[in-house]
């Protein structure tokens, strides 16, 4: 069922299945917050022109998926935005969403992924661990009131570069 999936990267065609899928996700288990606002609609200006990617996750002709790098320092990115269709939930595609996401980021030399997340979310938080990310202090600047688990993935720490 998660084969044959597509990683496409972002490009404006998407702007409203990139936020839709997020809101989808965020209204059910938190609340849209005025920073997901606008960087949710805003996604060039929050997300790509700083440096950063968003990835569109496509099976067949449909859009089932989308998350984020956002760029936070030099080799140091937030993985975000990840979200995937109420429907397909459960069925492995988070995996194949982290595997792309640390391939990517390996590829590119980068230092470290974090990211934001909330205890609540026992899979989400189960899956990061799986793929080696460890919770680490979160900081008092976090952007998030749902955020109450900061995760970090040191890709050096078992690097050949």
């Amino acid at each position: 069922m998660v084969n044959n999936l597509n990683f496409i990267p972002y490009s404006s065609i998407y702007a409203e299945t990139f936020k839709a899928l997020n809101v989808e996700w965020l209204s059910h288990y938190f609340e849209i917050e005025p920073y997901d606002e606008k960087v949710l609609s805003n996604p060039k200006e929050e997300i790509l022109d700083p440096g950063g990617f968003i990835f569109m996750v496509k099976k067949e002709l449909e859009i089932i998926g989308t998350f984020a790098f956002i760029k936070k320092g030099e080799g140091l990115f937030e993985f975000s935005k990840m979200a995937v269709t109420p429907s397909l939930r459960g069925i492995g595609i988070g995996n194949k969403i982290m595997q792309f996401a640390i391939q990517f980021a390996e590829q590119h030399h980068w230092n470290k992924l974090i990211l934001y997340s909330n205890t609540s979310l026992e899979n989400s938080i189960y899956l990061y661990r799986k793929y080696g990310f460890h919770e680490i202090p979160i900081d008092s600047t976090k952007l998030y009131a749902r955020g109450n688990i900061k995760m970090e993935l040191d890709l050096k720490a078992n690097s050949l570069y």
